[in-house]
């Protein structure tokens, strides 16, 4: 019946019923990349919760069928659209959702959202609530829906909230999620990257996974985070050409750690090479001639840092490469004791990777 009443409209709403086709086809507007804002390293230093908020409304702008919310954590999250009227009976094209804190129902609401094939949904809260809207999670990757999550907050160094907030296990089992598409971006540049990828999808979900704290924009992200980020892992920064004797690998916050680390054990006349791997699911989708030239199969010698259990960490390592993570739940305590007590500080780095790789 509603496809006869489309018909019927064709000839009085054209733009309506043009617009409505294309979202059917799911098909973006054109153009619409070009909203993605641009970061450099001259930029101050931002969360990557605070750049996905910039991505978020640049991209609300170009996608009218963008529409979502959060848990009760807009500001947090960075998930508000600005200028837009709430979703309510009275506002039935309001494109922001207030969810309440009900994270499960959100993620099911989700579903119903993407499902339409009208709506394009996101929804937001802590990477350690992510615990409790699970099961959505699993059914929009299980039905192929291109739903975007925007979890915050996600290590440790979120800080004086304590344990019982800071997520730990949360990474991994997202990543063990057939079908879901998780990113951990290292700044603002991999960030931008990130939600162009989500964007783009059109067979399953992609959750982003942001900081609550600061973090640089790296010159190296720039340069090379469009390409590196769609497939999941790439060289970030190396201090020579050819084999390394070392890589260091990293996600999110720990990148620019890894990079300060890469640096100083390069002065000790080591070939040392940082790889920024914001999706492993990415990463192993690529060809292996891809995989290969990132983390080279001649250097076993690899060292992972990431704020989260280690768990997966070792499909990249390898046998004989190690991970610098977290065993055990975190403690409140300022970002900066944290890092300092759970060893994700630039001396505790280049000492776990001297050990492992000792002086040529």
């Amino acid at each position: 019946a509603w496809r006869e009443r489309l018909a019927g409209l064709a000839g009085e709403e054209v733009a309506a019923v043009a617009e409505l086709e294309r979202r059917l086809a799911g098909r973006l507007p054109d153009g619409w990349q070009e909203a993605l804002p641009d970061f450099s390293a001259a930029d101050p230093a931002i969360a990557t919760r605070a750049a996905s908020g910039k991505v978020l409304n640049a991209l609300a702008a170009r996608l009218p069928e963008l529409v979502g919310g959060s848990a009760d954590l807009s500001e947090s999250n960075s998930t508000l659209i600005k200028g837009e009227e709430p979703f309510s009976p009275e506002r039935p094209a309001g494109r922001y959702v207030h969810f309440g804190v009900r994270e499960h129902a959100m993620g099911a609401i989700a579903n119903g959202l993407a499902l339409s094939g009208a709506l394009r949904p996101f929804v937001g809260t802590f990477l350690i609530f992510s615990d409790y809207m699970r099961p959505a999670i699993r059914l929009a990757a299980l039905m192929g829906q291109p739903v975007v999550y925007v979890f915050t907050h996600d290590s440790i160094f979120l800080g004086e909230d304590g344990p019982t907030h800071q997520p730990i296990g949360q990474l991994p089992a997202l990543r063990a999620i057939p079908g879901l598409v998780t990113l951990r971006p290292a700044d603002a540049c991999e960030t931008v990257q990130a939600w162009r990828l989500a964007a783009g999808r059109r067979d399953g979900p992609t959750a982003l996974v942001l900081s609550r704290q600061k973090l640089p924009v790296l010159a190296e992200t720039a340069e090379r985070a469009r390409q590196g980020v769609a497939r999941g892992g790439y060289v970030l920064w190396e201090s020579a050409p050819g084999t390394p004797d070392l890589i260091l690998l990293a996600t999110g916050s720990e990148v620019a750690l890894a990079l300060d680390a890469g640096r100083q054990l390069a002065a000790g006349d080591r070939r040392v090479r940082v790889v920024s791997l914001p999706s492993f699911e990415l990463f192993a989708a690529q060809e292996a001639a891809w995989r290969d030239a990132v983390l080279p199969p001649a250097c076993r010698r690899r060292l992972a840092i990431e704020a989260a259990s280690p768990f997966g960490w070792h499909r990249w390592v390898g046998a004989e490469g190690e991970v610098v993570a977290l065993d055990g739940f975190g403690a409140s305590a300022p970002a900066e004791d944290l890092a300092a007590h759970f060893g994700f500080t630039v001396e505790a780095v280049v000492e776990r990777a001297l050990r492992l790789a000792p002086a040529p």
